[in-house]
Formats: structure tokens, C-alpha cells, sequence
């Protein structure tokens, strides 16, 4: 398998650092808000990571944090006449309520950043013991110039980075790239008791304890969407280098943008669709597809006609297991040498830095197997079942059976089954007139005949 490591700026074998298992680590929301589409992405890519290693039979550890204390919690706790707890309450629960919507498998683990504030405070205590942090006041900074690792992540040079749009000024800081480890308090603020006084973490910090707490010193993948590239996980990166000379992670995999009209969709933009309002308009799986159907590390422009072409695109999948019928697979293992070969080429695309595109590709190369009547049943069954189990792997069919016999709207499905039948007499009688006039009265209703030597099925048609 070979994995695009943005700290080297390549792609490299993936060598796990324990033989069969994989520690995986990808940045979670500021809750805050609603997340945006954009963050959706981030969240539905480290997903299939996770869903693909445990397809090739690793044992995943996989941590996503929540970070529920921050400036913009408490701006959007004055905001809303509350308090920081509640908003951060309100909206982990929210983001957990659409992540579920959007077919992702909760994480191994989920902590939340005030839930380890004795680990934060340690960890900053002994970055100040070690010669890498200092105080001014109350606030307590890591000193950047003491590591001469600092910018290996991002690549950028300290004496390159100015007081600016990136890098925030502060007169207090010894060097301009230097960060916050823990803040004082303003008045009214939420503060936690330290060596330094009253205050609370800096978001970077959060991170590398959350991760550390779960995954060790150091582990496989850390994975976020680019723009946490710098500073966030540099940052990141520079404390785990202090405090023991190990990188974080081995591999550092980042995900494209989503642009809205050309600019990266975000709040600060205010050109941002959530992803709560984006699940009452299409399917759960047409947003999947519409992201998977692009290269992880490509910028995707949001365009909704493609995600009502992904929409059609995945209910190619579900006529084809409408049309085997899944009540006619079995659990047997496939083994149609031309099905495995398929197989391998799934697995080709995703070892090659998850070209989900590609992989894909070969799911529609499986559904044109499915549903060609010039196949025997059993190389149809086989592309059925291993179209079911490579398209869960990238995180679809989460309930085929559901989907696939849901009720239809006005009209019972004992009397589309009775009109089937009659149907069925008429084309038995050759009386090819009257089966035409019932096929084409129920495609008029939305309802589509599919005829097989196997016999007729039908589906609602979209």
C-alpha cells in the first residue's frame, strides 16, 4: 500500500508500527456550530480508512477527538446568553446526530478535550521542565526557536514566519511563530487550575494529548483536511518531537478542499451549506459517492447537479441488487475467478493512496454484472455479493434490505405484486399487448419492470 505522507511530500509504503494493527488519529469538530459540507468531507474520507484497513483484516484503533472548549465556544456561548458547557453539549450531540446521518461509523474512541485537563497541564509543565516552553504573565508559549525540527511538517522556515495574516501578533511571544500552550482567563471566561494560574489550554496542545492518550507517543496515520496542515498540526507535531524526539505520526495524510464558486467553503467566508441542511435535500450516499468519486487530495467544487448524477449513479448499485434479488444470496464465499479478479482491482485502486475513483469504477463494473441477463445466475449472485461487501468497505449499503423494500407511497405492495401477476398470466397467454399496457401503466406510476429468465422484478424508479 502506498500512502501520500504530506511531510515528505510523496508516496510511501504504509510499514504499520505494530504488524497487523493501525493507530489512526484524525482531527474532530470545534463544537461550536453545525459542521459545514466542507468538514464533511474530512470526516467521510477518514472513515473509509478506517473501513478499508479493517476490510484487510487489521485491528484499527481509530481516535477522533472533540475540542469543546475554545474561543469560538465562548463566542457562540455569549452569542446564544449561555454558558460554554452548553453550547459545546448542543453541538457535540448534533455533530454525532449527523455523522450517523451520513453513514459514518462512530470512532474506537471520542474524547473530549475537558476531559483531560490534568494530562494537558502535565504535558505543558514538562515542555517548560525540558527548555521548550515559557511564561510571560500567566500565559504560557512554546518557544518555536528551541527545536530545530520546527516547520519539518509544513515546511515552513521559522524566520520566514512574520507577525501576519498566519502567524498572530503578540508582544509577548519571544518569536512570532511561537504558540499558545495555555491562555489566562479573561473575566467571565471558564478557567481551569494550573502552576501558571487560572486559564485553559491552547487548541494544539488538546490534540497531541488526546491522541497520545489513546494511540501512545507515536502512531501510524494523523489525518485532517489540508488547511490543518499549518499550523495546527505542526504544532502538533513540535511538542511530541520536544518532549520525546519521536514524530507524532509516521504518515500525515490530508484531504482537498471543498470550494464553493472557486473559495474554500468556510465559516469565516460565510459561504458555507451544513451538512444538516444538505441531508434534508439529497441521500446520505449521493453525498458519499459525490466525495469519493473525486481523489482525496483534490479540491472538489460543490455542484449540486453532480450530486444529483451521484444519486442516480448509486441507484445503479441498488437496481442491480433489486434485480438478482437478495433473498437469492447466500453466504457461500464467491468464487468466480472473474469476480476475485475484480476484487484485486479494488483493492489496486485503494492501495494506490485510496483512489476511490478508480474503485469505484470497478463497483459499476460489478452492477453491469449483476444485472446483465446474458450471465449465468451464479456469476450474477457472485458480482451481487461482492458488490454488497466492496461497496460497504467505502461505507454504502448500510441497510439494502431497507432501502430496497421500503413502501410505496399511495399504493400497497401487495398490489403491485397482484398487477405483476396478472402480468405474468398475460405474457404466459402471448397476449403481448395487455403486458405492455401493465408495464407501461406502472412506469407511469414509478414503478419499473425488470424482465429475466429468472422471471420479473420490479423497483421504484427515481
Amino acid at each position: 500500500m502506498l500512502l501520500y505522507n504530506t511531510k515528505t511530500r510523496k508516496k510511501e509504503e504504509f510499514i504499520p508500527l505494530e504488524e497487523g494493527k493501525l493507530k489512526l488519529y484524525a482531527c474532530g469538530p470545534t463544537v461550536y456550530n453545525y459542521f459545514h459540507i466542507g468538514n464533511a468531507r474530512a470526516f467521510l474520507f477518514f472513515d473509509v480508512v478506517r473501513r478499508y484497513f479493517e476490510y484487510l483484516g487489521y485491528e484499527v484503533s481509530y481516535v477522533q477527538n472533540i475540542t469543546d472548549i475554545d474561543d469560538k465556544i465562548i463566542e457562540q456561548a455569549i452569542a446564544e446568553n449561555t454558558d460554554f458547557k452548553t453550547i459545546a453539549d448542543k453541538y457535540s450531540e448534533a455533530f454525532l446526530e449527523d455523522t450517523d446521518a451520513l453513514g459514518i461509523k462512530r470512532p474506537h474512541f471520542q474524547p473530549r478535550a475537558t476531559e483531560v485537563m490534568p494530562q494537558i497541564i502535565a504535558l505543558i509543565h514538562d515542555l517548560q521542565q525540558k527548555g521548550f516552553a515559557y511564561e510571560v504573565e500567566g500565559d504560557v508559549y512554546f518557544d518555536t526557536a528551541a527545536l530545530p525540527e520546527y516547520g519539518s511538517l509544513s515546511g515552513k522556515q521559522i524566520e520566514d514566519q512574520k507577525a501576519g495574516a498566519r502567524v498572530a501578533e503578540n508582544i509577548q511571544k519571544k518569536h512570532p511563530a511561537d504558540f499558545t500552550l495555555w491562555k489566562k482567563s479573561k473575566p467571565g471566561e471558564p478557567v481551569w487550575d494550573s502552576p501558571w494560574g487560572e486559564g485553559r489550554p491552547g487548541w494544539h496542545t488538546e490534540c497531541v494529548v488526546m491522541s497520545q492518550h489513546h494511540l501512545g507517543q507515536s502512531f501510524d496515520i494523523h489525518g485532517g483536511g489540508i488547511d490543518l496542515v499549518f499550523p495546527h498540526h505542526e504544532n502538533e507535531n513540535a511538542q511530541a518531537l520536544a518532549l520525546s524526539g519521536k514524530p507524532l505520526a509516521r504518515y500525515w495524510m490530508h484531504n482537498g478542499f471543498l470550494n464553493m464558486e472557486g473559495e474554500k467553503m468556510s465559516k469565516s467566508l460565510d459561504n458555507f451549506i451544513t451538512a444538516r441542511d444538505i441531508l434534508k435535500q439529497y441521500d446520505a450516499e449521493a453525498i458519499r459517492f459525490f466525495f469519493l468519486s473525486k481523489h482525496y487530495r483534490s479540491p472538489i467544487d460543490f455542484n449540486r447537479e453532480l450530486i444529483i448524477e451521484s444519486d442516480k449513479a448509486v441507484d445503479n448499485f441498488y437496481k442491480a441488487l433489486a434485480g438478482i434479488g437478495m433473498d437469492s444470496l447466500d453466504e457461500n464465499p464467491v468464487s468466480s475467478p472473474e469476480i476475485l479478479a475484480h476484487e484485486e482491482s479494488f483493492q489496486d485502486s485503494m492501495n494506490d493512496d485510496f483512489n476511490t475513483a478508480k474503485a469505484i469504477a470497478t463497483l459499476f463494473e460489478l452492477a453491469n454484472i449483476t444485472r446483465s441477463a446474458n450471465n449465468e445466475l451464479p456469476l450474477r449472485q457472485d458480482a451481487a455479493k461482492m458488490l454488497l461487501k466492496l461497496g460497504r468497505t467505502l461505507g454504502f449499503f448500510k441497510d439494502p434490505e431497507k432501502r430496497l423494500t421500503e413502501e410505496i407511497p399511495d399504493l400497497s405492495k401487495a398490489l403491485v405484486e397482484m398487477m405483476l401477476n396478472y402480468r405474468n398470466d398475460a405474457r404466459e397467454r402471448k397476449d403481448w399487448a395487455l403486458a405492455d399496457k401493465i408495464r407501461n401503466d406502472l412506469l407511469a406510476l414509478g414503478i419499473e419492470i425488470k424482465d429475466s429468465p429468472e422471471g420479473s422484478t420490479w423497483n421504484m424508479r427515481k
